[in-house]
């Protein structure tokens, strides 16, 4: 590198002579009087010398400059390839320490760098993680929302902003007519269809309202059937509180207003017939109070009014304290085996004298080998006499009522039936002659009665002895009436 130096010194030194001595050659051999006067300035004003020297300068100086970049070229290789060292004693040790503390940094930095990379990494990894459980958390809380949905009784529908329906669960497509599962995304009133269109407004109109719930009873048809239903309507809120979609829940309350009507229907007869039996006791009271009675068979005739008509409250009132007790399940029953033809024999013996006045006959039966029940005798008999008196009651003079017991011993069961030629009963009404105070349209004028009996009798048979009632009838013709009960085991009553 010296000797380089040494070399690029002299030939930049001869380089600048020359082009000294050329220039005063040129001006010297010019011939021109301007070329001496230039000599001759130069030999006073060196003005070429300062030309040649500047020059000769920044030959130099470009030279040095890139003797300079040559030795710094040739370093940086000599690091890189490990070539060769400079002619000096601790130049090999020299380098290789450069070396290997610019290779520990170069590691370090890169370490670290590696190790912070991977803390990023790591934390990217837990937080994708967290999203994981949040989407899984998410799609649970979603299947265990629609599932929640399609299990409820009631109906259930959701629309969106747009009212296009975005979930419903079954009871809502059996009440509207259309497949839940494949009619997400369709417009409402095409689903619900044209004629419920006050549902559709009530929809229309909580959204208008932004109320958070609404509520009104709805009477739709189903199957064919009017129903009532119990319609809340909500409206679901986003996060700037605009409505994003509606909520409608539809409850059937069609059997509660019927409970509801037969509540104030059962009030309304009772106090009927509360009131009947008490204004006749008030007025002969009153009478017998005022000294209207002058002799005594007047007197017998008011109190037998008066006894008689607190006889039927009493037994009004007793059949509705045990119709109450017997639907709560708190009237106590003592049942024991009797022979269910020798119970009835018993009541006949009491009702003939009434027949007797209307001039019906009554027919029994014979007592059959085996008709032993488990039942209460005090309720049976109760069965048995209002099945009677009914039949009386509505049997016209001259007319017949008879009492027969089959047995089924295949189905363990025995029949008893009353059968009577009386008025009848319409086929509209059959199946309501069993219901609280109900009494056929058509029948009131032929006999007083507060539509109890058949009440009582369903409950005691049904309820209290697992048995079953059952009616035929046909207008004009008579009716018959009758229950099944269990024969009692063998065992139990002691037969071999």
């Amino acid at each position: 590198m010296r000797l380089g130096r040494s070399l690029y010194t002299a030939v930049t030194s001869v380089v600048a002579c020359s082009l000294f001595i050329g220039t005063l050659s040129e001006g010297r051999n010019s011939g021109t009087e301007e070329g001496w006067c230039l000599a001759g300035y130069a030999q006073r004003i060196p003005v070429a010398l300062v030309c040649c020297v500047v020059v000769a300068m920044g030959v130099i100086w470009l030279g040095w400059y890139w003797l300079r970049l040559s030795r710094a070229i040739a370093s940086i290789a000599r690091l890189l390839d490990g070539g060769r060292t400079q002619d000096t004693e601790n130049g090999p040790q020299t380098l290789t320490l450069l070396k290997e503390s610019k290779v520990e940094t170069l590691c370090k930095a890169v370490s670290e760098h590696l190790d912070g990379c991977t803390a990023h990494i790591a934390e990217y990894e837990k937080q994708i993680k967290d999203l994981r459980l949040q989407v899984q958390l998410s799609q649970r809380r979603e299947k265990n929302t629609e599932a929640i949905i399609y299990s409820i009784r009631d109906a259930v529908i959701v629309i969106d902003e747009y009212d296009k329906l975005l979930m419903a669960n079954e009871a809502a497509g059996q009440l509207f007519g259309f497949d839940f599962r494949n009619a997400q995304h369709r417009p409402l009133g095409e689903l619900i269809g044209p004629d419920r269109v006050e549902f559709a407004e009530f929809f229309s109109y909580s959204r208008k309202s932004k109320n958070q719930a609404a509520r009104r009873e709805l009477g739709l048809c189903q199957d064919g059937e009017q129903k009532i239903f119990d319609c809340i309507v909500s409206c679901v809120y986003d996060q700037s509180r605009q409505v994003c979609g509606i909520v409608a829940v539809l409850h059937d309350i069609t059997r509660e207003k019927q409970i509801q009507q037969m509540k104030n229907d059962f009030v309304s007869h009772v106090s009927h017939e509360l009131k009947t039996p008490l204004a006749s006791i008030m007025a002969y009271s009153e009478m017998l109070a005022d000294g209207e009675a002058n002799d005594e068979k007047t007197r017998q005739e008011f109190c037998s009014v008066i006894q008689s008509q607190a006889q039927r409250l009493n037994r009004l009132i007793e059949d509705i304290l045990n119709t109450s007790r017997i639907e709560s399940g708190l009237i106590k029953v003592n049942k024991e085996i009797v022979s269910l033809t020798l119970l009835i024999e018993e009541q006949l013996q009491m009702i003939k004298s009434y027949a007797e006045e209307k001039n019906i006959t009554v027919v029994g039966q014979a007592p059959i080998v085996f008709d032993r029940v488990c039942v209460d005798r005090d309720m049976m008999s109760q069965v048995i006499v209002n099945l009677l008196s009914n039949a009386v009651k509505y049997t016209p003079s001259g007319g017949s009522v008879r009492v027969e017991i089959a047995v089924d011993e295949g189905a363990s069961l025995v029949r008893v039936t009353v059968t009577d030629t009386g008025v009848g009963i319409p086929q509209d009404e059959i199946a309501r002659v069993f219901d609280k105070f109900y009494r056929v349209n058509a029948n009131k004028k032929q006999a007083t009665g507060t539509g109890l009996g058949l009440t009582l009798v369903k409950q005691i048979v049904e309820k209290v002895h697992d048995g079953r009632v059952f009616v035929t009838s046909q207008v004009g013709v008579g009716s018959t009436f009758g229950f099944e009960l269990p024969l009692a085991t063998r065992e139990s009553v002691g037969v071999v």
